[in-house]
């Protein structure tokens, strides 16, 4: 049985919290929308959730946080995925250099790494660390991995990093197993700059020599000089919600419909077995597009 909401959108990927603990402090953060979460998901309760997504013909599950890799069982919560799924998992890429040979052998795909700025001082200034070396190592040793194509998350900040774009096209150019996405900032973490990516992509159409259309949320990767680059723009986007095919979990035990409303969670804390199905329909229900 697949799942398709009233709205005949079908859900075929799962977002899967492991934890709120994050070793950074960026400005921006909207911790995938969770609200004081307690009580982790054990290892097990996490496994329940795999199979019950597999049994809907869910495709892909992205692990998230918080940042993942501080969850010390995330290769063990890998290796639970179904083989019909495709796991990934969103990280910092601190921590990166220490799993990335465990993850892939656990079954992990790819991963999406969170990299706002190449400068140090900027780097600093959005995440309240001097790690970037590290994250820089960490892409290193997990392409050498295979967990590619590797996404890198750069979310456009006003009057902070976006004078940075030449630098990151020239970091990914010639270089297949990497793509650039340009995230709209949300502001969900109180940060105030803002800054609307349609000027960018209008640039970015013209200087393309191929502009692809993805399946999901039709969002459009450009490819240029040996680039590929893909412009995330959730805020007002009625396409963008219209496409959208994600069902999440909370680190705490909660099916989420929406990353965007807290009013409509479905509890699966001590559920398993029919009752879990059920669960994951009645959150499929409640979904509706945010922006219509």
């Amino acid at each position: 049985m697949k799942l398709k909401d009233p709205y005949n959108r079908p859900v075929s990927n799962l977002r899967v919290s492991v934890t709120p603990k994050c070793n950074l402090s960026c400005i921006y953060c909207h911790r995938e929308g969770e609200t004081a979460p307690k009580g982790l998901l054990s290892t097990i309760e996490i496994g329940d959730v795999l199979s019950t997504a597999a049994k809907f013909h869910i495709k892909s599950v992205k692990f998230t946080g918080g940042e993942p890799l501080l969850r010390e069982d995330l290769v063990d919560i890998v290796d639970l995925v179904p083989n019909s799924m495709e796991s990934s998992i969103t990280t910092n890429g601190i921590l990166l250099a220490d799993y990335a040979g465990e993850l892939k052998e656990a079954g992990l795909s790819r991963v999406n790494i969170s990299l706002d700025s190449l400068n140090p001082d900027t780097y600093k200034k959005i995440t309240g660390s001097d790690r970037l070396s590290d994250v820089l190592h960490g892409i290193d040793v997990a392409l050498e991995a295979g967990l590619t194509p590797i996404k890198l998350n750069m979310v456009m900040l006003r009057g902070i990093n976006d004078h940075e774009l030449e630098d990151f096209y020239a970091y990914i150019r010639d270089n297949r197993h990497l793509i650039l996405q340009l995230i709209e900032l949300m502001g969900l973490g109180g940060c105030e700059c803002h800054s609307d990516l349609l000027a960018l992509e209008e640039d970015l159409a013209g200087r393309s020599t191929v502009i692809l259309t993805r399946r999901m949320h039709h969002r459009k990767k450009y490819c240029l000089d040996g680039a590929e680059i893909e412009v995330v723009r959730p805020l007002h986007n009625t396409e963008f919600c219209a496409f959208c095919n994600r069902l999440r979990v909370t680190s705490d035990g909660k099916l989420k419909p929406c990353l965007l409303r807290t009013d409509n969670h479905v509890n699966i804390r001590g559920k398993s077995g029919i009752d879990l199905e059920n669960a994951f329909i009645e959150a499929v229900k409640r979904r509706a597009p945010f922006y219509q």
